[in-house]
C-alpha cells in the first residue's frame, strides 16, 4: 500500500512530539511538512534529519500555516494532524474546514498514541488555559514531594526555539545552564523559578529520551505542562488548574476541556480575586464533566518588593507574554499590584513600541495598556528593552515569573511582583499527594 501523506500543524512543541512518538518510524505514513504558527521565526526552518529518523534523511521542511491549502494540493496530502494548544473550538473547526475544503482529512491525536509510559510514578500538572497558575502549582507539588523525602525530576513541556539538534535533551540544574543553552525569556520564565528552589528540570525535543534520562535520577517525575496541552507522559496523578477569571473557557478551548475531564484533582485558582459567581460557574462545570474529581480551592497572592514606591506613580505594567497573547488575559500580577498599592495610572506602551513588540500588538490588538514580556529570541528581547526605556513612566512593575531586570537594562526604576500558590481550606494538595504517595 502507498504511504499516507501527512502534514502536521503545530507551534514547535506538540507537533514534534506527535511526530517522534507516532510517525517517525512508521512506514505507513510520510510526513511531508510541518506548518507553524503562534511562535515567531519557526516557519522557514527544518525538522532536522538527526531527529527525524531513518525514513527522513533530508529532514522535514516547516512552512507558515497560511500556506496550508496550497501545500495540501501541491504535496497531494491525504491527512492533516492538528497539534498545538490553547485555541477555541471554533478556531480548531475553522482549520478543519480549510483542510477538508482542500481535500484532506483532519485529525487530532489523543493520549493512547501520544502519551509515553514511565517506569517511575508520574504526576502531571496541566490547565484549561494559559495563565491559570500551572507553574506555581507545579512548584508547590515538587516542594511537598521533596519534603516527603522523594527525589523529583521536573519535565517541562517543550519550548525549542533554537537549534533543535542541540536541544534534543536538556537538563537544567543551575542558572548557568540557562546561559549554556541560550534560553529565551519564555524558557527562563519556566525553568528559573524551579532552579532557584533546587529543582532539576528537563526539557527539549525528544521526550522519550528526556523521560529515560529523568527516570535515572528521580523517584517521581513531575510533568510541568505548557499552555493547556495534554501531558506527554501517562500520569498516575493528573492535576488540572482552572481560572475563574475566564469562566466558561474550561469548556471552550482545545485541548483544555480534555484535561478537565481527565483530571483526578482540579485546582480552582485565584478565588481571592475572582467574582464569586464566576467561581461557582467554574465549579459547576467541574461537577458536570468530571464529578469524581477532587476540587481544591486556591489563591495566588502577590508579593511586591518596595511596594511603597508604587503609590501615586505612573506605572508601566510588564506582564507574562503568552498569558496576554494567546492566553487572552487582560491583566496580570503587575496590574494587580498597581491597583492594590495605589498607582496613579497605567501608562499605555503602544505609542513607544518598536520592531517585534509593535508586531505583537498588531497581531493581538486586545492586549490594551499592558506590555507583554515577549522574548522568543535575541531581537525580541532587545526590542522589549527599547520599548520599556522609551515609555514615559515613573516606575516599571515587572510581573513576569523571572526578574526581567537581569536580562534587560532599564533606564528607570522598577519593582518586581512574585506570586505563589496558597490553598484555601480542604481538601488540599497535601490530601491528594498523601493518597498518591500511599
Amino acid at each position: 500500500m502507498a504511504k499516507k501523506r501527512v502534514i502536521i500543524m503545530g507551534a514547535a512543541g506538540r507537533d514534534f512530539h506527535n511526530f517522534n512518538v507516532y510517525f517517525r518510524d512508521n512506514d505507513q505514513y510520510e510526513v511531508v511538512a510541518f506548518t507553524a504558527t503562534q511562535i515567531p521565526n519557526i516557519e522557514g526552518r527544518k525538522y532536522p534529519p538527526q531527529l527525524a529518523g531513518k525514513l527522513y534523511p533530508n529532514g522535514i521542511d516547516i512552512y507558515p500555516e497560511s500556506q496550508l491549502p496550497e501545500l495540501i494540493e501541491k504535496m497531494d496530502v491525504q491527512e492533516v494532524v492538528f497539534a498545538y494548544s490553547d485555541v477555541p473550538y471554533d478556531y480548531v473547526m475553522e482549520r478543519s474546514a480549510i483542510v477538508n475544503a482542500a481535500g484532506a482529512d483532519f485529525k487530532v491525536m489523543g493520549p493512547r498514541h501520544t502519551m509515553l509510559a514511565s517506569s517511575k510514578p508520574v504526576i502531571a500538572v496541566c490547565a484549561v488555559r494559559t495563565g491559570c497558575g500551572k507553574s506555581q502549582t507545579t512548584r508547590k507539588v515538587v516542594q511537598m514531594l521533596r519534603e516527603a523525602g522523594k527525589k523529583v525530576a521536573v519535565v517541562r513541556h517543550p519550548m525549542p526555539y533554537g537549534d533543535l539538534v542541540a536541544q534534543r535533551v536538556q537538563r537544567f540544574a543551575s542558572l548557568e545552564d540557562l546561559d549554556k543553552h541560550k534560553c529565551t525569556i519564555e524558557e527562563r520564565e519556566e525553568y528559573e523559578p524551579h532552579i532557584v528552589r533546587g529543582h532539576v528540570v528537563y526539557a527539549g525535543v525528544d521526550y522519550e529520551a528526556i523521560l529515560r534520562e529523568a527516570e535515572k535520577e528521580a523517584d517521581v517525575v513531575v510533568w510541568d505542562g505548557g499552555n493547556n496541552d495534554l501531558p506527554f507522559f501517562k500520569p498516575d496523578l493528573h492535576i488540572t488548574v482552572v481560572d475563574p477569571h475566564r469562566p466558561g473557557d474550561e469548556r471552550f478551548y482545545y485541548p483544555g476541556e480534555a484535561n478537565l475531564r481527565m483530571a483526578h484533582a482540579v485546582v480552582i485558582n485565584k478565588i481571592d480575586t475572582a467574582d464569586p459567581e464566576s467561581v461557582n460557574m467554574v465549579r459547576e462545570s467541574i461537577y458536570e464533566v468530571n464529578p469524581g474529581a477532587t476540587i481544591i480551592e486556591a489563591a495566588s497572592p502577590i508579593f511586591v518588593e518596595d511596594y511603597h514606591l508604587i503609590q501615586g506613580k505612573r506605572i508601566l505594567a510588564v506582564e507574562d507574554g503568552p498569558t496576554l497573547t494567546h492566553g487572552e488575559m487582560t491583566y496580570g500580577a503587575a496590574v494587580v499590584a498597581a491597583e492594590k498599592y495605589g498607582a496613579a495610572e497605567l501608562v499605555d506602551p503602544r505609542p513607544y513600541t518598536v520592531g517585534t513588540i509593535t508586531e505583537t500588538f498588531e497581531k493581538y490588538p486586545d492586549i490594551g495598556t499592558l506590555l507583554p514580556a515577549m522574548g522568543y529570541g535575541e531581537q525580541q528581547i532587545r526590542d522589549l528593552e527599547e520599548t520599556i526605556n522609551r515609555t514615559e513612566c515613573d516606575l516599571v512593575i515587572v510581573g513576569t515569573p523571572i526578574d526581567l531586570r537581569k536580562l534587560v537594562k532599564l533606564n528607570k526604576p522598577a519593582v518586581r511582583v512574585t506570586y505563589e500558590l496558597q490553598e484555601i481550606g480542604t481538601p488540599d494538595l497535601k490530601d491528594v499527594l498523601s493518597d498518591f504517595l500511599k
